[in-house]
């Protein structure tokens, strides 16, 4: 029995080594608002500092990405974050009637 140890190394040492193996990083999505004539600046300023606690002053830089690139990223998350902040986001928008498009894309 000790000969199988020596072979094997430590009892659980390669199961430790499996789970180490398995182990990764989760897939990340950008989370990304899209510029349109009607949301107001003010609105997409609001919606970034409330849904993705960002300062006014990021949330303002990022707004006049989202205006004058068409786009703008508002943060890098795993997919069931970025999903949840992207229906906040819709949510948010439907209720104040604005048709601010928000969309995840993978990183």
């Amino acid at each position: 029995m000790a000969e199988e140890f020596k072979s094997r190394g430590l009892p659980g040492e390669e199961l430790l080594e499996e789970l180490e193996e398995e182990l990764k990083e989760p897939d990340m999505y950008r989370v990304v608002l899209h510029n349109d004539h009607y949301t107001t600046m003010d609105f997409v300023v609001e919606v970034i500092v409330k849904v993705f606690h960002k300062p006014v002053l990021e949330a303002t830089r990022i707004m006049l990405d989202v205006h004058r690139r068409g786009r703008g990223i508002v943060g890098v998350y795993p997919y069931d974050i970025a999903a949840t902040k992207r229906a906040q986001v819709i949510k948010m928008a439907r209720e104040r009637e604005f048709p601010l498009k928000c969309t995840i894309e993978k990183d």
